[in-house]
């Protein structure tokens, strides 16, 4: 009697989704429709979603067998205090030899984009983090960037430039070996965001590649993601316990890392704290020279509405109504 062997996984997607009815299936079809030379499988972790979500990966499981796995939860786990969810409930059944995130709210958009970063990390086995520029598409009123370009042409990234960046990557765009997630340190856990530490890691395990190609596209605005959830409630508040808990993983971060990222990590922790301060505008602090290196990475748009606000308050706050929800 012959058996037939199934080929090895190249790649796990890893999927996070909460109350993504109107997202879910581009992402899910911006997967499917990836050109490779190699198998994948498509791991989704839906957080107990009440708006037909869930349906909607069972009729994908039942459509693609042994491709689309989703993991569905009766109780939401980020209100038990789970931060990262990728690390508790994806990343340990994964069994590509590396891992791709969206979340699904979220989309690719070449059919390129998995071949194209798996190439590259499979030549330069050295490569622990492989990301792209992402397209930004807006959901309801606001003002924002066009796009995620954090840097001009291709290019390797140092591990002191994955730390200490002055512009954020797409979690659409990042791609990594599976390996550097296996044991995932306490700085991950502790961390309340889930893309920055898996960063951390591939930083203090190798070095980045950029691809200065929009491959994928972020959604910004969707109800009940972080960003927007984040934004309710006592905003400033908020503000100040994300940046104390990202205080503390930069240290336990600089800790691990043997003090070697030191100069770098004291430059992000400090960034960190600008951009809550930007964030709660407190003027006093955006501009303080002493944070002169981080204002000048605002994009000139941010910088031109902090100054409309510091100085016209009044104007600021009517175009704030007429143009933001």
């Amino acid at each position: 009697m012959s058996s037939t062997k199934k080929p090895a996984i190249m790649v796990s997607v890893n999927c996070v989704t909460f109350q993504h009815k109107q997202y879910i299936r581009q992402a899910l079809d911006s997967f499917l429709m990836q050109k490779t030379n190699f198998e994948f499988e498509i791991l989704v972790h839906d957080d107990a979603s009440t708006d037909g979500t869930g349906d909607i990966l069972r009729e994908y499981e039942k459509r693609y067998p042994g491709k689309v796995l989703p993991l569905i939860q009766t109780e939401n786990q980020y209100s038990q205090g789970i931060d990262n969810i990728s690390g508790a409930f994806n990343f340990p059944r994964a069994r590509g030899k590396y891992i791709f995130m969206c979340d699904g709210d979220d989309y690719w958009t070449s059919p390129d984009k998995m071949q194209k970063q798996v190439d590259y990390m499979e030549a330069h086995p050295d490569c622990t983090l492989c990301i792209h520029s992402a397209r930004i598409e807006l959901v309801g009123k606001a003002l924002t960037e066009g796009q995620m370009r954090p840097y001009c042409g291709n290019r390797v990234l140092t591990p002191e430039e994955i730390v200490d960046k002055s512009s954020g990557y797409a979690m659409s765009s990042m791609a990594f070996p599976s390996r550097i997630v296996k044991n995932l340190p306490d700085y991950y856990v502790d961390c309340p965001v889930g893309d920055t530490p898996i960063q951390m890691i591939a930083a203090s395990e190798g070095y980045g590649y950029y691809f200065d190609q929009p491959m994928s596209t972020y959604r910004v605005g969707v109800a009940g993601s972080w960003t927007v959830e984040g934004k309710s409630g006592d905003y400033a508040r908020k503000q100040q316990i994300y940046y104390e808990r990202m205080e503390k993983v930069y240290d336990q971060y600089d800790r691990a890392t043997g003090g070697r990222l030191k100069e770098a990590i004291e430059s992000a922790k400090k960034r960190t704290y600008y951009h809550t301060m930007v964030n709660t505008r407190q003027f006093k602090e955006i501009l303080n020279p002493e944070y002169k290196k981080y204002y000048k990475e605002l994009t000139p748009r941010t910088r031109f509405f902090i100054k409309l606000e510091y100085c016209t308050p009044s104007f600021y706050r009517f175009l704030r109504k007429k143009f933001i929800k």
